[in-house]
């Protein structure tokens, strides 16, 4: 398995939010879904780029805080990318006092759960990637990642 984390925009990343905590969020959420084979990429984007992004793939040009395109299954095996909103998750975590560290790997452990078939649409889909988003932090709370 692979996962690549890049970033694509000016902003500042925020202390501690290191590739490795990154990637580890990814994993542990993939493992989470028993989808551990998947070649993963994860692109840090500001805010407008995001915004684009859900306009021309999703038709809602909205602001979201991450946008999960499953590749589907190609030479090396299944592949997926997830696009995080820097911005975003600064902004929510200052509005609501949380750990801007913790609030992107949320965002990663939201995105690499929609590629194990978890979904947020509807009420009872939304409890249970809920319930996963928060078993996945207590297992990284629990690994010191």
């Amino acid at each position: 398995m692979t996962i690549s984390v890049s970033w694509a925009t000016r902003a500042r990343r925020p202390r501690g939010l290191t590739d490795a905590r990154v990637r580890r969020a990814a994993l542990t959420a993939l493992a989470h879904g028993r989808r551990t084979e998947m070649e993963l990429g994860i692109v840090f984007v500001d805010d407008a780029t995001l915004a684009r992004m859900h306009a021309e793939w999703l038709d809602d040009a909205s602001r979201t805080d991450v946008i999960t395109f499953d590749l589907g299954d190609d030479v090396h095996g299944p592949s997926g990318e997830l696009y995080v909103s820097t911005e975003r998750a600064r902004d929510v975590a200052a509005r609501r006092g949380l750990d801007v560290v913790r609030e992107h790997l949320l965002y990663v452990v939201h995105g690499a759960l929609h590629l194990c078939g978890f979904d947020d649409h509807q009420p009872r889909e939304r409890a249970r990637m809920r319930r996963a988003e928060r078993a996945v932090l207590a297992e990284l709370a629990r690994l010191g990642a």
